[in-house]
């Protein structure tokens, strides 16, 4: 079988639907992207790699919608999950960046009400690195309530704080995005959906929404479980993990109902929901934690747009990816760390040692990940339908990040 992606050379057998370009130097990340179809770990995907401003891996293939056999476009946007949460970022310190904000001032000093119930400490710092402690909704939450932010604000304002904020970090699973999510909202009185596409997206010419339309919506891939996945069934299931090592405990806490990972991850509660993620009122309504719908181009030109100063202030970049947390989080169980907004090198943000330094960015539960790196210039959108199990970027994102550094030598 012959792949248009390489020109003419012979590939494996089920390699031959991956289509676009990648310059030579970076072959071994196309030889990657093919594998992972050919070895049945895909169902569509797409990467795109910027070194700074040039584009050397433009990559798609697979399925958009296994149902109806349509196939992945150059232009096909994916829902990307929690990569949301770097967009809102950006937008949050866009926001005070221009209004000469200070997020290290009291939430309370620009949310009225917001130190109820022991959080008159809360910064907005706090609140955009998972510091806050309000990881989980007190109560249950209904995916239709979801699309009102000034509701959902109101709900956590009004919570006492699952620990003193500050004093740790826990992964704010939808929470954070309308937390994060009033800094720009009450400071410039755009939703996150509307500033991204008015100030960051439309300006950039950026193929991502926080919150798609019905065009968008109606080329969107759907998303459904890796064929790998699927062929292992249940395995996932059965009796907790006896283990003590981190993932071991990571999976026990999936499994009991009332640890602070189940609590931070089914409210709002799309169990319900036609389609769940698939569903387009959920596509629509723009959660700014998990609401993301962008093709793989437009996701590394986002970054590519961080690093080069188009978005935020070079100065502002910096202070944003520099580390305020690391160590073990008290929702994910195991090791994570965070600037503001964006994730850094950690057990949750897997990469390779030539990038523990430079990189940040956020991945997407199932698989996506967008990944930048202030050292090597590196920008990257990685999107997929074929949801791993993997909560985080999984072992498919992570060949493909190697790839690109071990292409750089």
């Amino acid at each position: 079988m012959r792949s248009a992606a390489q020109g003419g050379e012979a590939v494996p057998e089920g390699a031959a639907e991956v289509q676009g370009t990648c310059a030579p130097e970076f072959s071994r990340v196309r030889k990657v992207f093919e594998n992972n179809f050919a070895r049945g770990l895909e169902t569509g995907a797409a990467i795109t790699v910027h070194i700074g401003d040039e584009k050397v891996v433009e990559l798609w293939g697979g399925l958009a919608d296994h149902r109806t056999g349509r196939r992945w476009e150059r232009d096909t946007p994916c829902f990307a999950f929690s990569c949301t949460k770097a967009l809102t970022a950006a937008a949050a310190l866009r926001t005070a960046e221009r209004g000469g904000h200070d997020l290290g001032a009291p939430v309370a000093s620009w949310w009225p009400g917001f130190d109820a119930a022991g959080k008159a400490g809360v910064t907005g710092e706090h609140l955009l690195s998972h510091q806050a402690g309000l990881p989980a909704f007190a109560r249950p939450v209904a995916a239709e309530e979801a699309a009102d932010p000034a509701a959902m604000a109101e709900l956590l304002a009004g919570q006492a704080p699952e620990w003193e904020p500050g004093t740790a970090h826990g992964y704010h699973t939808f929470t954070y995005g309308w937390l994060a999510g009033e800094i720009v909202r009450r400071l410039d009185g755009r939703t996150v959906g509307g500033y991204v596409a008015d100030e960051i997206a439309g300006p950039l010419g950026l193929d991502l929404w926080v919150g798609a339309p019905d065009p968008v919506l109606d080329r969107t891939a759907r998303l459904t479980s890796s064929k790998a996945d699927a062929d292992r069934g249940g395995a996932a299931a059965g009796a907790p993990p006896a283990g003590d090592d981190p993932l071991s405990r990571m999976k026990r806490a999936a499994q009991d109902p009332e640890s602070l990972f189940s609590r931070s991850f089914a409210q709002p509660d799309v169990s319900g929901v036609p389609g769940r993620f698939n569903n387009r009122g959920v596509l629509a309504a723009g959660w700014p934690a998990a609401g993301v719908v962008a093709t793989a181009t437009g996701l590394a030109g986002f970054y590519r747009d961080l690093l080069a100063g188009r978005v935020i202030a070079p100065e502002t970049l910096h202070d944003a990816v520099r580390p305020r947390v690391g160590g073990p989080d008290r929702v994910l169980v195991l090791e994570s760390a965070f600037g503001l907004g964006f994730m850094r090198p950690s057990l949750t943000f897997a990469v390779p040692r030539a990038a523990r330094q430079g990189a940040f960015g956020h991945t997407g539960s199932g698989g996506s990940i967008g990944l930048a790196d202030v050292d090597h210039g590196i920008s990257l959108g990685y999107v997929v339908n074929g949801l791993g199990a993997q909560l985080s970027g999984g072992m498919r994102s992570m060949r493909l990040v190697k790839a690109v550094y071990d292409s750089l030598r």
